[in-house]
């Protein structure tokens, strides 16, 4: 690992959209995509890294070890540790009960360091390559820098999407998730706990590519934090509107969401849904439930004073439905590193509950299938630019021949036990739907969503 670096960046003259780019990485080793509004720009792109950590390391302390980095401005990445943080990571941190039965197991992390990648600025409409470069790295580097400028010039090589996936089926019954949901109820009830996030499991069989699978995903659904990882495992096609945590310099920042309406293509009616959501005295309490957890999560290693709430419930459309989102931010305080920053907040509070441990004691007890990736996170950590996680929400895990997708929701004291199970399939569908390759089965549900 290099202890010292230069950034570099080279501006290269393409018109090449980001998503083909992305679909050109397939072949290589461990690829990886950023695509919306990452790192400020509109796509992070990259292959071949440098290192890869091990399933023994602590993935946590990883973050941290990076080289000092000279020249360079703010806007650029340069390279980093790039990947995702599974859900099961919980047991590092926190003494809980072993989890539900996972079928598949996937790794539960996998992250990468890259020393070059290709950035992309939406804004200019340019492409960067840009490098964390050392003397040892020169070769290498620059024969990347012609290898990528000729993926990146080269506008004839424009293949059909190549992927498969079948009917999505939930791997639970309405029955046993309506149960569930019921039993979580009760804890609350008995005060041993405020709201848990209890989710099931949808599947299908799938093959071909998983990056074609990733860039048909947001096209369709644009995203603003959307992931694509490929490894020896299998995949990880991630397109989340949620921000779990972004670190500039000791600034940082988390934007939960929690509350959840259906929305409807006909104006008129999805403003309806909107001023529902914003009036729904259930999907406030959970929302406000959750930014309380994160003030304390951030309160763990920030300055004393300065963990703030400067917008809360506001309502965001997304592919499908209305979303609760409020921000929470601080300042880190001295000594206080992304290692820390991250093992105060992991797992994302919206996906757990509050109070968190014992939410993830009573999710693993109620929930029919252990997480993977799924309610983790995926991004990165970067030197010269700083911290950016997503929360791994509508996030397709791709692996065996076979593609998951979780869905899920936060359980409050007056939830509806069938209206939560309802809710995973107005969440679930519009993603279904984008990546789709046949005729498209609604998913079954019954009765009217959200109510």
């Amino acid at each position: 690992m290099l202890s010292e670096a230069r950034l570099l960046a080279v501006a290269i003259d393409s018109r090449l959209d980001p998503l083909e780019a992305v679909r050109r990485f397939g072949g290589d080793t461990r690829p990886f995509a950023l695509v919306g509004a990452w790192a400020g720009s509109g796509a992070v792109v990259g292959s071949e890294p440098v290192a890869v950590l091990g399933q023994n390391g602590d993935p946590f302390q990883t973050l941290e070890q990076v080289p000092v980095v000279e020249g360079g401005t703010g806007r650029h990445v340069g390279g980093g540790w790039f990947g995702y943080l599974g859900y099961q990571l919980n047991q590092r941190l926190e003494r809980l009960p072993p989890p539900p039965p996972r079928p598949l197991p996937l790794p539960d992390h996998s992250l990468a360091f890259y020393d070059h990648l290709l950035r992309y600025d939406a804004r200019s409409r340019r492409w960067w390559f840009e490098a964390l470069w050392s003397p040892e790295r020169d070769g290498f580097l620059r024969s990347r820098l012609e290898l990528l400028t000729r993926r990146l010039q080269d506008e004839s090589h424009r293949r059909p999407y190549d992927y498969r996936v079948g009917a999505f089926e939930a791997l639970e019954s309405e029955e046993r998730h309506v149960s569930s949901v019921s039993r979580c109820r009760d804890h609350i009830y008995a005060g041993d706990i405020f709201q848990a996030n209890i989710c099931l499991r949808l599947g299908s069989p799938f093959s071909g590519r998983p990056e074609d699978l990733f860039a048909r995903g947001v096209t369709e659904l644009r995203p603003p934090l959307s992931a694509f990882i490929k490894d020896d495992w299998g995949a990880l096609a991630s397109f989340s509107p949620e921000l779990f945590l972004q670190r500039r310099g000791r600034q940082v920042h988390t934007a939960p969401i929690k509350g959840t309406r259906e929305r409807d293509p006909v104006p008129a009616v999805a403003e309806r849904q909107r001023r529902a959501l914003l009036d729904s005295g259930k999907d406030r309490a959970e929302n406000v439930m959750i930014v309380d957890l994160m003030r304390n999560d951030l309160g763990r290693v920030c300055v004393p004073g300065t963990v703030r709430v400067p917008d809360m419930l506001r309502a965001e459309a997304h592919p499908g439905v209305w979303h609760l989102v409020s921000d929470v931010v601080g300042e880190l305080r001295a000594g206080a590193g992304d290692a820390g920053l991250v093992r105060a907040c992991f797992p994302p509070g919206s996906v757990t509950g509050a109070p968190k441990v014992r939410a993830m004691e009573i999710i693993n007890e109620l929930e029919s299938t252990g997480r993977e990736i799924y309610t983790g996170a995926v991004g990165f950590a970067s030197p010269a630019w700083g911290l950016e996680f997503n929360v791994a929400i509508r996030t397709f895990e791709i692996a065996h021949g076979s593609v998951w997708l979780g869905a899920g929701g936060g359980v409050v004291a007056d939830s509806d036990p069938h209206a939560e199970y309802l809710e995973c399939f107005v969440k679930a569908e519009p993603l279904i739907r984008a990546v789709s390759t046949g005729p498209y089965r609604r998913l079954h549900r019954s009765g009217p969503a959200g109510r």
